[in-house]
């Protein structure tokens, strides 16, 4: 991900940055239509309860949720039907109640009818998710709830539950919930835990509810209450869609929900609810391109031509015939000629192509030097979203094979305005571009993910290189296939949000780009700043391991503080990094000097065995609310070896850097290098003993090399 990088200083608007705005990627629709007891509109709670408004409103929790991914509406008026929730991601039911019993909003009667509750069950069967909202005596309210979720087999008792030795400041009413289920022994299922980050919460006046199999309960009363072990919150899966009911609706009232961790089971329980919503296939926007048959006759004529290439990019034109190839040529600079009205800001870029191709068939087809195009391909230049660019070079790919042949790309270039202004005002890399595919020649078919100029052949190496576009949907597709599986396998203690980024395309993509972005520049900043362009030259690789690491800790750092200041969409980028790195990482590709997967190696050494993640019991379990700060005391010792090699020479710093990754990560029993058996012979020159580096210098753990055959098949890249 070491994409070429912009070297000026930080871009800083007047002032302090404006917070960007999340990105909208579900909805979330309060049923506020049957007479409920809350409402998301504040003026609507003033009406009310004109002396507290916050005992009637949601205004708290609908917030919560637009800081998110989430657009936030009421259903006011009419049945729900389908055509109402339709593009539902989640539906929220909370506390139907006849006037006499609680002031309530405006709406009809507090009975769902027939068609309603046949259409929400429709609705949840689909890949709906539903959360309902009870309350005690819940028979008295006149509602039928109970009719309602019985359809997923809960039912809500007519009951109150009081507790005389767990419970909230003075009432025993105030019920402390024994979160779990310790009737079952375990943490549940794996998948995404509902109770992520959430560690106390109370239930006001709290009715009970029936949970057979296989709902799961999340929430009992404990066995020191009238009602000992009655389930309080109840989670279920019914067909595509998932359910959860509550016994209680005041925990995330205005009042409420900023106690205890009541917010953070909020979050939690509406995530988990829309997680389906998230794993749907995104429709993305066709484009005219992939069709026009100009763009048809161009990739055909490259594929050919392709296969004509020697090792260099050079063509034998004893073996194959030059009217063909020439032909050929001409049949790739007439396409793209075409297609010109397509790419409007590309006409220089498209006659340069023709030039050099032609250029290249009158010399004789050898090794193509397509300079005048490289410097006419300026894809930085119009960062825009949605905008599209045509690409056609000779080249060869970073992570894959290093032989040179002809590609042709149509890239899409994502760009919200979100990351815009981010870019403008606190992570300005001119250079960056982040892109999707929109179609490609067959070269593509492997897991590179990035599209940069100096891997394109040219005569001579340029003295600058414009841009560096990184494949976000690519990157984002690895991300969720090995991720996911890895949760699975691992049982991890998955929060709700980072479940949903795993099978969102679209917030997956979403955190590269900020990822890609930070970490990109990074590359140029800071102490001992690494030139990119560097990884040619002989170091040992753990100090390739470090820079690329030194990076992503940065990228997560920034991520973190966005987080704080509001951004809450950047804690996506902290779960890609910590999944990528952790899991992906260090067990893809060889094993030979393997510098992604050493940093990979050295991040999981150092959160296990600081105490941030835990393996027990086959299952990994992560210190959400730690796990940040342990990310940032790593980054803090690689930032200090950083800071102290300015003081050293170069052998000492690779010395020491070696001594910092083999405190958590044991070198080979053969290296030379190892501290307690260090035999480093005298040289003119460092270079000289990185041939005394062993392949595998830092092999794989214990944990690793078990992990490595269960994840295997999820390395294997999907066919698009």
């Amino acid at each position: 991900m070491n994409a070429p990088t912009a070297t000026t200083d930080p871009a800083q608007a007047a002032g302090p940055p404006r917070t960007p705005r999340a990105p909208i990627a579900a909805r979330v629709l309060f049923d506020e239509a049957h007479s409920e007891a809350w409402t998301i509109r504040p003026e609507l709670a003033r009406e009310i309860q004109p002396a507290h408004p916050q005992d009637s409103s949601l205004a708290r929790a609908a917030e919560a949720l637009s800081e998110r991914e989430f657009e936030v509406a009421a259903h006011v008026s009419g049945p729900l039907t389908s055509e109402a929730l339709a593009g539902a991601s989640v539906l929220v039911i909370a506390h139907p109640s006849e006037p006499r019993w609680e002031a309530t909003v405006n709406g009809g009667s507090p009975r769902l009818g027939g068609a309603e509750i046949d259409a929400i069950e429709a609705y949840v069967r689909d890949g709906g998710g539903l959360i309902v909202l009870a309350e005690t005596e819940q028979d008295k309210y006149g509602n039928n709830l109970s009719e309602l979720v019985a359809r997923f087999g809960i039912g809500i008792e007519n009951a109150t539950v009081q507790d005389y030795e767990h419970h909230h400041g003075d009432a025993p009413s105030w019920v402390l919930a024994a979160l779990g289920d310790p009737l079952a022994g375990d943490r549940g299922p794996a998948g995404a835990d509902p109770l992520a980050g959430v560690d106390a919460v109370c239930f006001y006046r709290a009715g009970a509810l029936s949970s057979p199999d296989p709902a799961r309960v999340i929430a009992r009363a404990q066995p020191t209450a009238s009602l000992p072990n009655a389930p309080l919150a109840v989670v279920t899966a019914r067909g595509a869609g998932r359910v959860a009911v509550l016994a209680d609706s005041d925990l995330f009232g205005d009042d409420c929900i900023g106690e205890l961790d009541h917010r953070a089971l909020w979050l939690n329980l509406v995530y988990w609810a829309a997680e389906p919503h998230f794993a749907g296939a995104r429709a993305d926007r066709a484009s005219d391109v992939a069709t026009d048959p100009a763009w048809t006759r161009l990739k055909a004529a490259t594929e050919e031509l392709r296969l004509t290439q020697a090792p260099d990019g050079s063509v034998d034109t004893a073996e194959h015939d030059p009217e063909t190839l020439r032909r050929l040529v001409a049949a790739i600079a007439e396409s793209a000629q075409a297609l010109k009205p397509r790419f409007p800001h590309q006409h220089d870029y498209i006659d340069a192509l023709a030039a050099d191709l032609l250029a290249w068939a009158d010399a004789g087809v050898g090794k193509p030097d397509f300079a005048r195009s490289l410097e006419a391909f300026r894809p930085e230049r119009d960062r825009r979203d949605g905008i599209e660019h045509l690409c056609v070079f000779p080249m060869y790919k970073q992570n894959a094979s290093r032989e040179t042949c002809f590609e042709a790309l149509v890239v899409r270039v994502p760009w919200p305005e979100w990351i815009d202004e981010l870019e403008r005002t606190r992570f300005d890399n001119a250079k960056y571009l982040p892109v999707t595919f929109v179609d490609r020649t067959s070269g593509y078919d492997s897991e590179c993910a990035v599209l940069f100029p100096e891997t394109f052949s040219t005569a001579e190496r340029p003295s600058d290189f414009h841009f560096g576009a990184i494949f976000c949907d690519r990157e984002a597709e690895r991300f969720r296939r090995v991720g996911g599986a890895a949760a699975e396998i691992l049982r991890i203690n998955l929060p709700p949000d980072a479940a949903c980024l795993l099978r969102s395309a679209e917030l997956s993509e979403s955190a590269y780009i900020l990822w890609d972005m930070v970490h990109d520049r990074t590359h140029m900043r800071g102490d001992l700043p690494f030139d990119p362009f560097m990884i040619r030259q002989r170091s040992p690789y753990w100090m390739y391991a470090l820079e690329e690491l030194r990076c992503d800790l940065t990228a997560f750092a920034a991520a973190v503080e966005l987080e704080r200041e509001g951004f809450a969409f950047a804690r996506h980028a902290q779960y890609a990094i910590l999944f990528d790195r952790l899991f992906r990482f260090p067990i893809t590709g060889s094993r030979v000097r393997n510098y992604d997967g050493l940093g990979g190696q050295l991040l999981f050494a150092f959160l296990h065995r600081e105490g941030y993640l835990h393996w027990t019991d086959n299952s990994l379990t992560v210190e959400w609310g730690r796990v940040a700060d342990g990310v940032g005391r790593l980054r803090e010792r690689v930032h200090d070896l950083y800071h102290s090699g300015i003081d050293r020479p170069k052998l000492s710093q690779w010395i020491a850097a070696h001594d910092l990754v083999a405190e958590y990560v044991a070198p080979a029993e053969s290296s030379v290098w190892a501290k307690d058996r260090r035999e480093l012979p005298e040289v003119e020159e460092p270079k000289q003993l990185v041939d005394l580096v062993r392949d595998d210098e830092f092999p794989l753990s214990l944990f690793y090399v078990q992990l490595a055959p269960k994840l295997e098949p999820a390395l294997v890249p999907q066919p698009a």
